[in-house]
């Protein structure tokens, strides 16, 4: 059987693998939306369902304050003695000269949890990785941030022993890894044999990614490269559909076999212009860094490598048909039913299940702040109550899920009677604070109760639609239409008979490449309210679809 590439669709980056017996997880960077780290499961290395995330407890996780493509960085998820271990990096402050990196451990028996509050590593950079060796002991390793001008070195990663019982790092922290012009990063180690393996990705995260692995007789090395580095890349292949591929982890299936999963980003055809503050003529990536997967073979003198025989991922990889016989077996007796489907068609949800909200949707930066949301207040409606507005990096009412392809429609109804021109709510296409398009409800002293569609390129905000008056006391439909660099919105009132407002929208802002602070993420779909005035007014979403066309 072959699954198609990637397999986990839109902003799904620095992907970690492990397996429990038939079970696989995938554990991804969620960066400043909440809450921390994305999971997924499968039974077949197809079939990928969404989890709950496990750092959902503010004690756990506050990024109040952090600022765009911060926040939760490259997770990585392992399992020992029946424990899940994830460790990963809480950025504070990037784009400056002395980051702050602090590193944490979370741990559950269970995948669904409870996790628990975080254990404190050290902090010399991103990226940690725990290894646990077959004599118990257990390392982390990661990569070193370096604040001087100039660096004195390119790459450099670091491994120091944890220790389980008095849960902290012990010991002295050595260097494995040095070099003046290979960077490595997302490094994890692993052991075959009597070899130790370090696994790492290199040159960046952009178009010249890679994934490089060396090997040692002692963890603590040293390392020895493989000749053959990169193993994974798409550098040299400008025209192939996933770009940026490396960050790898690996994972042994239940019969002996190796597969990688990889991040990648599929790119439009649109381009930065040469003038550009940063990124000067680079291709634009609006759904981010995504996941593939890819099978791997031992080669005859124990290196690990593509078993395509090429340094290019493949778009199709074949996993064993025996996996995924026996998950379609179990899912028919299962016979399990999701109100949310998160890949395929998409999604439709009418806010019907008062016990919570779909994991699907992500907040920023902290969890909806209580009393300024609710599912039972009007039965069969979310009700969101304006709080601060969208470039505020604290208190925001909004919910948003990821574009999944490059074309799709999203849509709401919500009911709104803003009292002020303070008072917004309505649909938006995001990317980050500074870069989004929001088609809303609002009020003008002219117009009254009004439509109105707010750009935001890099700080740079307009009325492509000027101020659409409609009439109260009736629901309001709003829909975007994407198709790969073009957004058009419309909307209607009182029952579904859409008319386009605004003019076409360059979507290719919403992107990677094309925003001056974050470009590690990826472009959100969403609804939100604020209310500038403090007073907390309310709207009512009836419901919130999106689907890929």
């Amino acid at each position: 059987m072959k699954v198609k590439n990637p397999i986990l669709r839109g902003f799904y980056p620095d992907p970690s693998i492990v397996r429990v017996g038939d079970d696989y997880y995938i554990a991804n960077s969620t960066f400043e939306w909440w809450p921390g780290v994305s999971l997924h499961h499968s039974r077949d290395l197809v079939h990928w369902e969404k989890l709950p995330s496990p750092l959902n407890r503010q004690s756990q996780l506050d990024l109040r304050g952090v600022g765009a493509s911060q926040g939760i960085w490259a997770p990585c998820l392992t399992y020992d003695n029946g424990t899940f271990y994830l460790v990963y990096t809480v950025v504070k402050s990037f784009y400056c000269n002395m980051y702050d990196t602090a590193n944490f451990l979370v741990t559950a028996t269970d995948i669904l949890g409870p996790w628990s509050e975080p254990i404190a590593l050290n902090n010399f950079g991103f990226d940690p990785s725990l290894f646990h060796d077959d004599d118990g002991r257990k390392y982390m390793v990661s990569m070193v941030t370096d604040h001087r001008v100039p660096k004195k070195y390119v790459g450099r990663l670091v491994l120091q022993e944890y220790d389980d019982e008095q849960k902290k790092m012990v010991g002295p922290v050595r260097e494995i890894f040095c070099a003046d012009k290979v960077y490595l990063e997302g490094p994890h180690i692993f052991k075959r044999k009597d070899w130790y393996y370090l696994f790492a990705a290199d040159t960046g995260t952009g178009e010249l990614h890679g994934q490089s692995i060396l090997r040692s007789k002692n963890v603590w090395g040293s390392y020895e490269w493989y000749e053959g580095n990169s193993i994974l890349t798409a550098r040299e292949h400008p025209d192939f559909l996933l770009q940026k591929s490396g960050h790898c982890d690996l994972v042994e299936t239940q019969n002996g076999e190796w597969y990688a999963v990889h991040l990648c980003g599929r790119a439009l055809e649109n381009r930065n212009p040469m003038d550009a503050p940063r990124f000067a003529g680079a291709r634009r990536y609006t759904l981010g860094r995504e996941t593939c997967i890819q099978k791997m073979k031992w080669t005859k003198d124990d290196w690990l490598v593509l078993a395509n025989g090429t340094t290019l991922p493949d778009l199709e990889t074949e996993v064993p048909d025996e996996l995924a016989d026996k998950a379609q077996a179990e899912q028919k007796n299962q016979q399990k039913q999701h109100d949310q489907q998160e890949f395929g068609d998409g999604m439709f949800d009418d806010f019907d299940d008062p016990s919570g909200l779909s994991v699907i949707y992500q907040t920023l930066r902290q969890p909806l702040t209580p009393g300024y949301w609710s599912l039972t207040e009007r039965s069969g409606y979310l009700r969101l109550r304006g709080q601060e507005g969208l470039s505020s990096k604290f208190n925001q009412s909004l919910i948003a899920r990821r574009w999944e392809e490059f074309c799709f429609e999203t849509a709401t109804c919500v009911e709104f009677e803003p009292e002020v021109f303070k008072q917004m709510a309505g649909l938006i296409l995001m990317y980050d604070q500074d870069n989004y398009f929001y088609l809303h409800v609002t009020f003008d002293e002219d117009e009254g109760k009004c439509i109105t569609l707010l750009t935001a390129e890099n700080k740079k905000y307009e009325y492509p639609a000027g101020f659409v008056p409609i009439e109260s006391g009736k629901p309001v439909y709003l829909k975007a239409a994407v198709d790969y660099d073009k957004a058009q919105f419309f909307y209607a009132v009182g029952n579904q008979n859409y008319q386009a407002i605004g003019p076409v929208l360059d979507a290719s802002i919403l992107s990677d490449e094309a925003c001056n602070e974050g470009w590690f993420t990826g472009a959100m779909a969403g609804i939100c309210c604020q209310d500038l005035t403090g007073f907390g007014k309310a709207a009512d979403f009836d419901w919130f679809s999106y689907k890929n066309v």
